[in-house]
Order: structure tokens, then sequence, then C-alpha cells
């Protein structure tokens, strides 16, 4: 077990900043910046119903999910073309550098643009154009997870998987997202076995405004190997009891819940109790352009609402890195490197 030396107060949020860490919940249009938004919809002729970035980020008041989503989705329609979804990406990639991220596994929603007309093959190529980019020039190592609408039915489900196929080497998983209250996991049980039949990858949404049966359901019905959100769990003690024995990972995201009123502030937040007891939970972003912060904004802002110490950060990085889809030798890598940045800071205090 790696000792944790504690860290003065003072020099706690430098070390969140510095140790390398994974980033596993992050919807890559959802990074999609009001700036950049703007100037997609120049260069490709899309008519925006806001006059500026402005007014755009006036409009960022959420009640609840639903709310958000009709904001985000107005702001995918100025994605059209391959590079659209490269420059959107590399923004994000630049952040998540200077965020220290070292591993990222973007979820993306082909079902968004299809539907506009938009290509698969300009989706998923400027895409992993982006991560083959990101691991070159940044040294970030990142991978594609296809997500699935879950407000549209399954039959769309299995086409868009059905037609994303040919670019089968481009993406690791599949993902399940959009609004969830009345669409539980259940429904999409065909498609998620055809996935996990071609060694995909399977994770899915729940549990962030849908009860803990929908967590259930994704383990149960769906065979997920990580739960995104999942914070309704802590209302179900034989469900918590099941994601410590299996430590099965949940991919939090402070900042989002709070945003869309899952918890009124953030010192109300469970992502503490659910870490004390002893479920791998982690810290993402979500949708960080709309939720007013990128990784490091999620651990700085958490620690400081939660009161949390420098033994939870390395538990919450480590269990990222662990809890990603890169390969043994990588992780093994990224962990040595945390130990490294931790021994750093504990011999400067």
């Amino acid at each position: 077990m790696f000792k944790v030396h504690a860290v003065a107060p003072n020099r706690l949020n430098a070390l969140l900043k510095a140790m390398p860490k994974a980033e596993l919940h992050i919807h890559i249009e959802g990074s999609l910046e009001p700036e950049l938004i703007f100037k997609m919809a120049e260069r490709n002729g899309v008519q925006l119903p806001f006059a500026d970035v402005a007014a755009m980020r006036a409009a960022y008041a959420f009640t609840d999910l639903q709310s958000f989503l009709d904001l985000y989705y107005a702001g995918a329609s100025v994605l059209l073309h391959e590079q659209d979804f490269y420059d959107m990406a590399w923004a994000y990639f630049e952040k998540a550098a200077a965020d220290h991220v070292v591993r990222a596994e973007l979820f993306f929603d082909p079902q968004t643009h299809t539907a506009r007309g938009v290509p698969m093959a300009a989706v998923i190529e400027g895409l992993s154009r982006a991560c083959r980019d990101a691991q070159t020039a940044l040294n970030i190592s990142a991978d594609l997870i296809l997500c699935f609408l879950r407000h549209l039915p399954e039959a769309d489900a299995l086409a868009t998987l059905e037609a994303a196929l040919p670019w089968r080497a481009h993406f690791i998983g599949v993902g399940l997202d959009s609004s969830e209250v009345g669409n539980p996991p259940e429904n999409f049980s065909r498609v998620f076995a055809k996935a996990r039949a071609l060694g995909l990858h399977v994770v899915a949404h729940a549990g962030e405004e849908g009860p803990p049966a929908y967590i259930w359901s994704a383990l149960q019905e769906l065979q997920v190997e990580r739960i995104d959100h999942g914070v309704q769990a802590i209302h179900d003690a034989a469900l918590m009891a099941h994601l410590v024995k299996h430590q099965t990972p949940l991919t939090v995201c402070p900042l989002s819940n709070l945003k869309l009123c899952v918890f009124k502030q953030l010192s109300d937040h469970n992502l503490g109790q659910m870490l004390e007891a002893g479920v791998c939970v982690t810290i993402n972003s979500d949708d960080p352009a709309y939720f007013g912060g990128y990784l490091n904004d999620n651990y700085v802002q958490t620690f400081a609402a939660l009161h949390l110490d420098a033994q939870s950060a390395y538990k919450l990085a480590a269990n990222s890195i662990e809890a990603s889809f890169a390969t043994l030798e990588q992780k093994h890598h990224w962990m040595h490197q945390l130990k490294q940045c931790f021994q750093g800071f504990s011999e400067q205090d």
C-alpha cells in the first residue's frame, strides 16, 4: 500500500493540478465552447439562436438534465465536417494537457450528427485523428466510446452501431447517455449484447437523476464495466455493497451534478461518503463547456467543498487510472508517475 503523507493545505491545489490523472466521463460535444461554436457557425453558414457568445453563455441556467440537453443539441448543430470534429476535440485535448490528464476516454454521440445528414466518416475520422495527434503532440493516451441516445428507440441504436462498424478500429466501446428518467437501461439490452459480442467495452449513464434500479439494470441487463454518474447508488445499501465488493467504477461529475441541480450545493455532494465507503469513485468533467469547469476545476472545487485531503486525492487519481480501458503497461507507468508526484510534494512540505 502506497503511503500518502500529509500535504499542507496551501499546497493541496497545486498537487491536484500536478498529479497525473485519467478522465473517463467527458462528452466531447459538451466541450464545445461558445467561442468555437460561433467560429464554426460562421465558417459553415449556420444560423444560431443567440446574438453572440455572451447571450449564449447567459442561457446556461439549467434546471435539470433536459434543459441542458436542449442547448447542447443546439450547440452541436455547427458540427458538419471532419475538421469541425477535429478542432473540437483538439481544443479539449489542449485543456486536458494543461490539467495533466494522461488518459482520456471520449464519449461521442453519432446520432446527434447523422440525424442532421453528417456522414459517420466525418464524425469518427475527425475525432480519431485528434486522438492520434494528442498522443504524438501532447502525450495524452486517448480513445473513443460511441454513445447511444437513450431517448431514441433501440432500433436506432442498433442501426447506428451497424453504420459505425466500418470504423470499428477507431472506437473501443459503447455507452448510453441523454435523457435518463423514463428511459431505463434494459431498453438497450440487445444492442449492448451485440457490442459485447464484438469485443467492445460497455458503459452506461445510470443513477444521475434516475433511481438506483437503473444502476442495477445497467449492471445486470447491460453487463456494463463502469457506471457513469451513479450518485443515486448511496440510497440502496445492497447496491453500495455490490459496488464495493466488485469495485465497479463510478465516473462521478461533481460540477455537472451541481449545475443540473442533482445537489443543491457542492458541499451536499456524496462523493466523499462513497469514497469513504470504499466505492471506486472517480472525478470527471462531463460537459465542461456548459458546467463551468474542466477536470482540475472539478477536483479543486470538490475538495474545497468536501474538505478532502491528499489521501483522497491519491485514491481518486489512482481509481481513474485503474478504471480506464488503457493497457496494463500504461496503467503501471502512470501509477509510477502518480507515486512520484506525491513523493515530490511530501518532500517539499
